[in-house]
């Protein structure tokens, strides 16, 4: 076993683990630790803990100390010149012309490095703005492009659900999502429907989708023929969370009858290709704009 503490850097940062090296760390303190960008000051997201080294991805950097006063002043500090360095350089991207928007600008502890984060369709040449950047800020200068996902974890925002967005309050890394996910978990394929602020699928689609996925073994999908109590009929609806299928009987010319049973009170025997239950086809038109919030 080994003892690590999760650490995180920004508000909506991923979270990564450190060994205390013998400090008695709790959840809240704020700690300085080693990163590939030099020192950092996070806050400890939990308290020490023991863990399989199996499970650990090694090496596992010490925590440096526990910040001090005079360290929480300097990271406030910090932060005013972050926000300051952040319009200085939307106000240079402007004077250049460069078709690229700005998410955010971060300094590294130390203020060795100024990392600043941007969103472009296109391959963008800043070797003149970095060189104008350099000058003004008199440190070394590091742009990053990022895709929509990021940008959407770093601005925040409301999902459709009237909640703050999954990547911006409860999310560590994203997880891929897919289209298969939404047609498995009865969403309209509809694109306003299933994408996020991000523009892309909504991240969410993950969440249920092993249970979707291991109540499928037991209950028949949409259009199958099917062996019940009453009868056989065609699947027209299959609840996969209550695990109930509401099945189609035919009771005479072009009239049917519909009834409700648990997925455990039905057989399938069949699958049909068309009729009431059959997945529609999708448009080209519909297909294209799936297309766009899946890359």
């Amino acid at each position: 076993m080994a003892q690590i503490i999760s650490v995180k850097f920004r508000q909506n940062g991923r979270i990564y683990s450190f060994s205390p090296d013998g400090l008695d760390i709790k959840k809240g303190m704020h700690v300085l630790v080693e990163t590939l960008h030099g020192q950092e000051y996070g806050e400890a997201v939990s308290d020490v803990r023991d863990v399989d080294e199996n499970l650990i991805q090694q090496p596992l950097k010490p925590v440096i100390r526990i910040a001090t006063p005079a360290d929480d002043k300097l990271f406030e500090d910090n932060c005013r010149r972050e926000e300051e360095a952040f319009v200085i350089c939307r106000d240079e991207v402007e004077k250049f012309g460069l078709d690229m928007k700005l998410i955010n600008a971060e300094y590294t502890f130390d203020l060795s490095k100024l990392l600043i984060y941007f969103v472009a369709e296109n391959r963008i040449d800043f070797r003149e703005l970095v060189k104008d950047l350099a000058s003004i800020f008199r440190t070394r200068i590091e742009l990053r492009q990022v895709g929509s996902r990021d940008q959407a974890r770093t601005v925040g925002g409301l999902g459709i659900c009237g909640r703050v967005i999954c990547c911006a309050s409860a999310m560590n890394d994203f997880q891929p999502v897919s289209i298969k996910m939404a047609k498995t978990q009865g969403f309209s394929l509809s694109p306003s429907k299933i994408s996020g602020t991000c523009g892309r699928l909504m991240c969410c689609l993950k969440y249920e989708q092993d249970a979707y996925e291991d109540a499928m073994k037991r209950v028949p999908p949409e259009g199958s023929v099917v062996e019940t109590p009453a009868g056989k009929g065609v699947v027209t609806e299959a609840n996969y969370l209550r695990e109930t299928v509401k099945v189609s009987f035919e009771t005479g010319a072009d009239t049917y009858e519909i009834q409700q049973f648990e997925a455990s009170e039905v057989k399938n025997v069949g699958r049909r290709k068309k009729g009431p239950g059959a997945s529609a086809a999708i448009s080209p038109e519909e297909e294209a704009e799936l297309k766009k919030i899946t890359d």
